[in-house]
């Protein structure tokens, strides 16, 4: 699916949401050290603050968020929406507001800093997405469904866009990765207790997101062997139901 001209991150305005800390913060080294010049958003400024580059405080659930990052952005020649919270537990017990957070965190408000940004980058005949969704959104997780549906959202936005946009020279990646090294399961409120899969670094995920933009690959898994469960899956869903209801 590669475009006649690849992306060039040297010089590029790289806008990072969830830069604070994990895959965004990796994320942004690994930019910077490809010549990009790394663009911040994120919820914790004092985090931010220790991450090279410009950056803005700004919580994505707030109503107006998206708005004021592309205006505070400019001109942005990539955009990756990694963002995310979660929130893990019997679906009955999940607050209504909890569900709201995750929804706007996770997806609406990255579709709209893609709306907003996008028509740029067609203008410009350049440019590129990356959505950084999970294995939960192509497998499904008992106890995260909320979480595990706007993952699987992001996936569709992303074949719907590179669809209406890969003639106008602006590539779109979904990176899928699996159980990573982040403070992202303390904050769910359920840490991660199993031995296996065990997490995988941030950087790597970092590594795998930048090498995809470079080589303008639509979708990467991380660890790359997370790609047989989710084939599996389109496949075979009852066979991996199965499976899931007896491994967990």
């Amino acid at each position: 699916t590669a475009r006649g001209d690849r992306m060039k991150l040297a010089g590029a305005r790289a806008l990072v949401t969830g830069a604070s800390s994990g895959i965004g913060a990796a994320t942004v080294t690994r930019l910077a050290a490809q010549g990009a010049e790394p663009l911040l958003v994120g919820r914790n400024k004092a985090a931010l603050d220790k991450v090279d580059g410009a950056a803005l405080s700004v919580d994505l659930g707030r109503p107006g968020a998206a708005q004021e990052i592309a205006d505070w952005a400019g001109r942005v020649d990539l955009l990756v929406c990694n963002a995310g919270v979660g929130w893990a537990g019997d679906l009955a017990e999940q607050d209504l507001a909890a569900i709201g957070e995750l929804v706007t965190v996770n997806l609406t408000a990255h579709l709209e800093l893609a709306r907003l940004l996008l028509p740029g980058m067609v203008a410009r005949g350049s440019g590129h997405l990356v959505l950084v969704s999970s294995i939960a959104g192509c497998l499904g997780v008992a106890d995260e469904a909320v979480y595990a549906a706007t993952k699987a959202a992001m996936r569709t936005f992303a074949d719907s866009v590179r669809l209406a946009t890969a003639k106008a020279g602006v590539g779109v990646t979904v990176v899928v990765p699996g159980v990573v090294d982040t403070p992202f399961f303390s904050r769910r409120g359920r840490p991660y207790d199993r031995t296996r899969p065990k997490p995988v670094p941030a950087d790597d995920v970092a590594a795998a997101l930048v090498a995809a933009v470079l080589r303008d690959r639509s979708e990467v898994f991380v660890p790359a062997w997370l790609r047989f469960p989710a084939r599996l899956h389109g496949a075979l869903p009852g066979l991996v139901f199965r499976l899931q209801r007896r491994f967990g």
